[in-house]
């Protein structure tokens, strides 16, 4: 098998433009997720900030802090889960344009 590395190269620029590009594009997609069937609802971007956190009065218990802390730290969870899915998802469209060389991983 014989390889075209001027081709090859030429590729990976082209990869690396695309990775920059989806990068940019990552940082205002966002994922809403919640717990408690919607009593917290997160939306979080896809670089794991987030972005607003929504805490339906009916839950807000001041003798029951522990619960609303859990679904909390659930929502956010859930929502870092998506979020990771997402990015992992666009940059993989990025990557698949890649050729298939063994032992070489272009730094991903």
């Amino acid at each position: 098998m014989k390889l075209d590395m001027q081709n090859i190269l030429a590729q990976v620029q082209k990869v690396q433009q695309e990775m920059e590009e989806t990068k940019k594009k990552l940082s205002s997609m966002t994922v809403t997720s919640d717990s408690g069937g919607g009593m917290v609802s997160i939306m979080m971007n896809c670089e794991n900030e987030v972005l607003s956190i929504k805490i339906n009065k009916e839950i807000v218990n001041p003798d029951d802090i522990e619960m609303l802390e859990d679904l909390v730290v659930a929502a956010i969870n859930k929502a870092s889960k998506a979020a990771h899915e997402m990015a992992t998802e666009e940059m993989n469209k990025v990557t698949g344009m890649l050729p298939n060389i063994p032992g070489m991983n272009f730094g991903m």
